[in-house]
C-alpha cells in the first residue's frame, strides 16, 4: 500500500496540544497575541528561541504550532493558532492568603514580554489551590478578588471549585481562582486550559462586536438610501432611468464591501463562540449557592452580543437581496420601457415596408406602361414594313388591336420575375 503523504501529520494532530499536568498548588498566567497581520519569517529572531539560548535551554522546532520547554523555576508553553499566539506560564506554588500576589508570568525575564510580537487580546492569571488551604471555598474566593461580583460553579462533578470576576485587573489580567478538592493533575491541567480558553476564545469572539456595532449604522444608511430609492421606481419618468440605475450600482458596491469586511470576522466569531459554549459545557458545571455560574455570567452579556453580530450579519444578506430584487425591478422596467420603444420602432418599419409595397406596385404599373409603349412601338415599325413590302396591313389598326395582348404578355412577364425573384428570397 502507498500511504498518503499527509498521514502522519494528520495522525499526530490529534496530540499536537497536549495538555500540561499541573500538581496543585500552581500559579498560571497566559496571554494571547493577535499576530501582526504580516511576518516574513517566523524563524528569525524568535523572542522564544533567543530566550531558550539565553538559558541554555533546547530551542524548540519553530516551524511546530506548539513547544514547551521548562526553565527550571517556570515552565513556558506557546501555540500557534489561526490568528493569534499565546504563551502560557507555569510556576509551582501558590499563597491561599493572596492567590495572585505573585503571578507566574512575573518569573519571566525582565523586558521579555515587550519583545513579543503582536497585540495583547487576552490575559488571565489562574491560581490553583488546595481545599484545604482554604478557609471556606465561597470566604477564600471572596477575600481574593475583594468586593467584586463575583461568578463561581462547582466543576469537574464536584473535584474543584472555580471563582472569577471577569474584570481586568491594573495589570490587565483577569483573574480565575481554582480550589482543588480531588483532581488529579492531568485533570487539572485540562480544567486550567478550559477556563483559559473561555476567557481566550470569548475575547476573539468579541473582535466582531465593534465591527457589528459600526456596520450596524451603515446598514441603517443603507437601507435609507434604499427604500428613497424603492419609492422613487414607482413614478420616477423615464428619462431618470440611467441615475436609479446608477444608484442601484453604487448601493450594491456599498453592501458587497461591508460584507466583505465582516464576512471572516463574522464567521470567525461564530466559530469561537460555538468553541466557548463547548469548553463551558466540558468544564461540568453546578451551581454554588448565591453565586452564578461562569456560563449563566456569560449568557447576560456575552451571548446577547454574539446575537447582535448574527442580527447584524443577517441584516447583511437581507439588504444584499433588497439590492438585487430592486435592480431586478429596475432592469425589469427598463426591458420593458425597451421593448415599448422597439415596438415602435417595428410599427414605423412596418408603415415604411408598406409605403414601399405600394410605390413598388406604382413603379411596376408604370413599367408595364413603359414596357407596353415601347413594344406598341416595335410593333409599329414591324408592321410598317410589312406595309412597305406589299402586304395588306394598315399599321396604325393593327398597332392599335396589338396593344392588348402586348400589355398582358407584359404583364404576365413581370409578375412571373416578381414571382421567381421571391420564390429564391423565400428559398435562402
Amino acid at each position: 500500500m502507498i500511504a498518503h503523504p499527509d498521514r502522519d501529520a494528520l495522525q499526530n494532530e490529534i496530540h499536537a496540544r497536549p495538555r500540561q499536568p499541573l500538581a496543585t498548588p500552581q500559579r498560571v498566567s497566559h496571554i494571547a497575541l493577535l499576530r501582526p497581520a504580516r511576518i516574513e519569517d517566523r524563524t528569525a529572531d524568535d523572542p522564544l528561541t533567543r530566550l531558550c539560548a539565553t538559558a541554555g535551554v533546547a530551542p524548540p522546532d519553530t516551524r511546530d504550532g506548539h513547544c514547551f520547554a521548562d526553565f527550571g523555576a517556570f515552565r513556558l508553553k506557546r501555540e500557534r493558532h489561526g490568528e493569534f499566539d499565546d504563551y502560557t506560564v507555569y510556576c509551582d506554588g501558590g499563597d491561599a492568603r493572596t492567590p495572585f500576589a505573585r503571578p507566574a508570568i512575573d518569573a519571566l525575564p525582565e523586558g521579555w514580554l515587550d519583545t513579543l510580537p503582536g497585540l495583547l487580546i487576552a490575559a488571565v492569571h489562574v491560581a490553583l489551590l488546595p481545599a484545604r488551604e482554604m478557609p471556606d471555598d465561597l470566604a477564600g474566593a471572596a477575600a481574593a478578588f475583594g468586593a467584586s461580583e463575583l461568578a463561581g460553579a462547582s466543576i469537574a462533578d464536584g473535584a474543584a471549585c472555580a471563582f472569577t470576576d471577569f474584570r481586568v485587573d491594573e495589570r490587565g489580567f483577569t483573574r480565575v481562582l481554582v480550589v482543588d478538592r480531588s483532581l488529579s493533575p492531568a485533570y487539572a491541567g485540562r480544567v486550567v486550559q478550559r477556563l483559559i480558553e473561555v476567557e481566550v476564545y470569548r475575547m476573539m469572539a468579541m473582535l466582531a462586536f465593534p465591527l457589528a456595532r459600526t456596520s450596524a449604522a451603515e446598514l441603517d444608511r443603507l437601507e435609507a438610501s434604499l427604500g428613497a430609492l424603492v419609492g422613487r421606481l414607482e413614478t420616477a419618468p423615464v428619462q431618470e432611468e440611467p441615475a436609479l440605475l446608477g444608484e442601484v450600482s453604487r448601493l450594491a458596491g456599498t453592501v458587497e464591501r461591508i460584507a466583505a469586511s465582516v464576512g471572516f470576522r463574522f464567521g470567525a466569531a461564530r466559530a469561537y463562540h460555538s468553541l466557548v459554549r463547548q469548553r463551558g459545557t466540558e468544564l461540568r458545571q453546578q451551581r454554588l449557592p448565591g453565586l452564578q455560574t461562569l456560563t449563566a455570567f456569560l449568557e447576560r452579556r456575552f451571548d446577547p452580543a454574539m446575537a447582535y453580530c448574527e442580527s447584524v450579519g443577517r441584516r447583511v444578506e437581507s439588504v444584499a437581496e433588497r439590492i438585487a430584487r430592486a435592480s431586478a425591478l429596475l432592469r425589469t422596467r427598463v426591458e420593458i420601457e425597451r421593448e415599448r420603444h422597439n415596438q415602435e420602432l417595428l410599427a414605423t418599419m412596418n408603415r415604411r415596408a408598406r409605403l414601399q409595397l405600394h410605390l413598388q406596385q406604382t413603379v411596376e404599373g408604370l413599367s408595364v406602361a413603359a414596357i407596353t409603349y415601347y413594344g406598341a412601338g416595335i410593333v409599329h415599325y414591324l408592321f410598317g414594313a410589312m406595309k412597305a413590302i406589299g402586304w395588306p396591313v394598315d399599321p396604325e389598326l393593327a398597332t392599335g388591336l396589338a396593344i392588348v395582348p402586348i400589355a398582358i404578355a407584359v404583364a404576365l412577364g413581370v409578375r412571373h420575375i416578381r414571382e421567381g425573384i421571391r420564390r429564391r428570397l423565400g428559398g435562402a
